[in-house]
């Protein structure tokens, strides 16, 4: 998860989503499943982002307990972050429970821990893409081949070029989707550079991949948040107890680098 994942209980600035009704009843259900479980609510988008996208989710939270069939609680993390809890609302004693997900959620969601995975992120990104012979020109960079993007203080994280094709990377290995305007705003830099946009991330919403496919860019989705091989165990506890996409792989995935290979090949 890390520390780009809190404050957890967002209110997405978004139109009615027609799935709403659907997805409420989804989760109506899974309530009456787990009535003495408890869960938060970046944990419930993500086990559900295949049917819904987060706001979604997000959303039917909030109906479900605006209509008394769960109840939720805002806790606070040792280092500072929040979370909302939710749990069914016949479930009288959560508490005990509360009580081990919240240490556990802030066993790995510190800054620390936030930004070492941030930073492992970009590591593993640096050696997939050189591992297939693309030659990182530019790292933390905001000018390009005499073009300056100067609108707003933004940087991309990464530029790679390979058979005279250049591409702007932006990397986010977070559970939650990355906030839109900073996506509109990366996709914008590359543009602006003449750079092809390319998003490494564990997910975003398919309306967001349609969105960068139409301005030529392409969306590398990795499924899983990625640990350090040091902190596997750690990331082992948190896909075994909240059902989490984590993992600690020693590099990204042959056939996910090849999927971008494909793409690539069509310019070539």
């Amino acid at each position: 998860m890390g520390y780009g994942d809190f404050w957890d209980h967002e209110e997405y600035d978004r139109p009615p989503d027609a799935k709403q009704e659907e997805a409420r009843s989804h989760l109506e259900r899974f309530f009456e499943e787990h009535n003495e479980e408890v869960f938060f609510s970046r944990q419930i988008e993500v086990q559900n982002e295949a049917r819904y996208f987060h706001w979604v989710t997000n959303r039917s939270l909030n109906e479900l307990e605006e209509a008394g069939i769960i109840k939720s609680e805002v806790r606070k993390l040792n280092w500072g972050g929040m979370i909302t809890l939710y749990w069914h609302n016949a479930y009288r004693y959560p508490r005990r429970k509360s009580g081990a997900l919240v240490k556990l959620v802030e066993e790995y969601s510190s800054p620390q821990i936030g930004g070492l995975l941030g930073l492992h992120g970009e590591l593993m990104v640096l050696e997939g893409f050189s591992r297939f012979q693309f030659v990182r020109l530019a790292r933390n960079v905001n000018e390009y081949a005499g073009r300056k993007w100067e609108r707003t203080a933004h940087e991309l994280d990464f530029i790679f070029e390979r058979d005279g094709i250049s591409y702007g990377l932006e990397i986010k290995n977070t559970l939650g989707y990355m906030d839109y305007e900073e996506f509109k705003i990366k996709k914008e830099i590359c543009l602006h550079l003449g750079l092809k946009p390319v998003f490494v991330v564990r997910m975003i919403p398919k309306s967001w991949i349609k969105e960068l496919n139409d301005s030529g860019g392409f969306a590398l989705i990795l499924k899983y948040q990625l640990y350090p091989w040091t902190h596997k165990e750690l990331a082992k506890k948190v896909a075994k107890k909240l059902n989490l996409p984590v993992d600690a792989p020693k590099e990204i995935e042959e056939g996910t680098m090849l999927r971008f290979m494909r793409w690539h090949e069509r310019f070539v």
